[in-house]
């Protein structure tokens, strides 16, 4: 793997990163999941902020603890690296979301595991292009290589 010079992420940065990714997500996710779900938007985007809150948490933990397995000053972040990223990141919160989803809506856990299918099929490419563009502008901000 090629070797970079970056700078540490600090709590802020990361706490940034997170209320970015979500709040992005939260704007596109909620009327699309209310429209073809036929259910309240409020309902949805309330559903939509608790998923975003939970996933800012795991984001957080998820991506320190990533970090550590492939620190971000040592390694260029390929297509690869990223994609290794995504899904695990996804599959993680895929326990996660079904659990709350199934709960805040009152429905069944197979209801609530397709509902985040739906999500996780979103989620996948929007987190790779994300964190790619977030990391692109990071780098040119404090002017380093990606």
């Amino acid at each position: 793997m090629k070797k970079v010079n970056a700078v540490h992420r600090t709590l802020p940065e990361r706490l940034l990163h997170a209320i970015c990714f979500e709040g992005f997500a939260t704007v596109i996710l909620a009327p699309l999941a209310a429209w073809i779900m036929q259910r309240e938007l409020f309902e949805m985007g309330m559903l939509s902020l608790l998923l975003a809150t939970a996933a800012m948490l795991w984001n957080i933990v998820y991506n320190a603890v990533f970090d550590i397995f492939v620190p971000h000053n040592q390694t260029v972040r390929t297509l690869k690296i990223r994609l290794i990223h995504a899904s695990g990141f996804e599959g993680g919160f895929l326990i996660i979301g079904v659990a709350l989803a199934a709960f805040f809506l009152s429905t069944t856990l197979l209801n609530a595991f397709l509902l985040e299918a739906g999500f996780l099929l979103f989620f996948l490419p929007y987190t790779l292009f994300y964190n790619w563009g977030y990391d692109t502008l990071r780098a040119r901000f404090i002017g380093l290589h990606v």
